[in-house]
């Protein structure tokens, strides 16, 4: 069992400290709104303290999972960042969706203090965080990550280090990639078939037998057909990480007509006030 750290108490990273507390580590949170430490505590045990520094000190691995870049860097390099606390030897795994520049940077923050970095970002959405299945993709150094990876696995059902620093955030934004256009094509298929006026609920059990089958399919088709838009993953999120997606596609050369695209109709469900709903709601767009 290790000492941890966890900043950053969120939808995601509220349940993941508490894995971590749930299989015997020594866990001190810091959150930007301090009473959500604090609440943390009260349910779970642990120690709550004031700045992301505090939370460092001492610490074997410290984990975050924060908004944003912007976010990331001051929390680990700000004046109170978490990266003046920690000591020679310790782990910074940060959870966070952010882009493979930011990653790099702090990778070689890290390195010139003594210490490792990986970026991290997972998949699974808050219900994966709340059941401990997350999917994790990494990048950094391979030592640090086999150091890591018995208490990453405390929130996850599978982890993998896929390449030097930024390779995590690379992954994920393939992950992202892959997801809007699974999801734009489930919109327009239900779409289509009320339009031809079929049972929807019956063409999904059919067609998710076979080659049309997906996670999206069997975790949110039904719902869409429903309208319920209440849960899982938000367009607003979703927009911040595709913004992310098309801007390495920029620097990189790839071309990604479907994502562009799919990114301008999330934009449009955010104009019908669908900011919070669950990235399914593309089919509202189809239907208004």
């Amino acid at each position: 069992m290790a000492k941890v750290a966890f900043l950053g108490l969120g939808v995601m990273g509220y349940p993941m400290a508490r894995h971590l507390k749930a299989k015997g580590h020594e866990v001190t949170v810091y959150n930007r709104t301090a009473a959500k430490a604090e609440q943390w505590v009260s349910e779970n045990g642990g120690r709550a303290v004031k700045t992301p520094r505090d939370a460092a000190e001492g610490q074997e691995i410290v984990f975050a999972c924060v908004g944003n870049d912007d976010d990331l860097r001051q929390v680990t390099l700000g004046p109170d960042g978490a990266f003046h606390g920690m000591g020679k030897g310790a782990i910074f795994v940060d959870h966070t969706t952010a882009s493979a520049e930011v990653a790099r940077d702090l990778y070689a923050a890290a390195k010139d203090k003594g210490f490792a970095f990986i970026d991290a970002p997972v998949s699974g959405g808050q219900a994966g965080a709340e059941n401990g299945v997350l999917t994790v993709m990494c990048g950094g150094d391979a030592d640090a990550y086999a150091k890591a990876e018995p208490a990453i696995m405390s929130f996850a059902r599978a982890s993998r280090l896929m390449g030097e620093a930024g390779a995590g955030q690379l992954t994920k934004m393939i992950n992202q990639i892959c997801i809007a256009g699974l999801v734009q094509g489930l919109a327009e298929g239900i779409h289509f078939g009320k339009k031809a006026g079929l049972d929807i609920e019956a063409v999904l059990e059919v067609i998710s037998k076979g080659a049309a089958g997906s996670w999206q399919m069997e975790n949110r088709g039904k719902t869409m057909n429903q309208g319920k838009f209440d849960f899982g993953f938000a367009v607003d999120w979703m927009r911040k990480d595709l913004a992310i997606v098309l801007g390495e596609a920029r620097k990189n050369g790839a071309s990604l007509p479907v994502t562009a695209l799919v990114d301008q109709f999330y934009a449009d469900v955010q104009k019908m006030g669908g900011k919070r709903w669950d990235t399914s709601s593309l089919i509202a767009r189809l239907e208004k």
